[in-house]
């Protein structure tokens, strides 16, 4: 079954905003396994804004359920800090610095050299390596050529277009997944993913790895509670 790895950026929004530590982001993540998902995903940036460097030096420490960190490896500070933590898993986003949110993926073409370098980096240390990109065979294509063990979709077109035709809105998902599967590579996917067209996505694509969730979950859990909301997208996962 596709795992379920839980973006807990909006917990450290939410205390970033009052300062202190309410709500604990440490505990987010201890919980985020607890109710069942099978990984926690972390993306910090430079700004802090969200998540901190010292909250994923202290997530890593307590949890033992996958942890994922993405982030802009342009950043020294990043390269450092996955290095140091040592996580399950990296996910490299082309993001800029001050960017509100991933809303793109990488250019494997034209970036080819800088990521063979950057993941050879991160695979030489243990650590499971994925790039993010946009559902383009060719894109797919040269991820394979950067060694990255695995891509994540960057779903937030499937998202925004589900509502008006769920069919025509996979059909670029379904290819660039089935030449990925048949390369060898691995395949994430997440953005705008929620209780909505999360089923129809893995239904359509069954051999997804792995799902990262934060802002969506996040919501449905003000309403719905944190432990009903982790389990609500184990079940959207699960049938299939």
């Amino acid at each position: 079954m596709t795992k379920l790895s839980v973006n807990i950026n909006k917990f450290a929004t939410i205390r970033n905003s009052r300062g202190g530590n309410r709500p604990d982001v440490v505990k987010a993540a201890v919980d985020a396994q607890l109710f069942g998902a099978d990984g926690v995903t972390v993306h910090p940036r430079p700004d802090q804004r969200h998540i901190r460097y010292d909250d994923v030096r202290q997530i890593k420490k307590i949890i033992t359920a996958e942890l994922n960190i993405e982030g802009n490896c342009r950043e020294q500070s990043f390269v450092d800090l996955v290095l140091e933590v040592k996580p399950t898993q990296v996910t490299l986003v082309p993001d800029t610095t001050g960017q509100l949110t991933s809303d793109h993926g990488w250019n494997t073409i034209k970036n080819k050299a800088y990521l063979q370098e950057m993941i050879s980096v991160f695979k030489n240390a243990g650590i499971r390596t994925s790039i993010f990109v946009d559902p383009e065979v060719r894109m797919i294509e040269g991820a394979l050529e950067t060694g990255t063990d695995r891509i994540e979709l960057y779903t937030e077109r499937y998202a925004k277009n589900f509502a008006a035709d769920k069919r025509e809105s996979v059909q670029a998902y379904l290819v660039a997944a089935t030449r990925a599967r048949s390369m060898g590579l691995e395949i994430n996917a997440g953005h705008d993913l929620d209780l909505q067209n999360l089923n129809y996505f893995i239904k359509t694509i069954p051999w997804i790895e792995e799902v990262s969730i934060g802002h969506a979950l996040i919501c449905d859990a003000l309403y719905l509670g944190y432990e009903n909301a982790v389990q609500l997208y184990k079940r959207a996962l699960a049938a299939n």
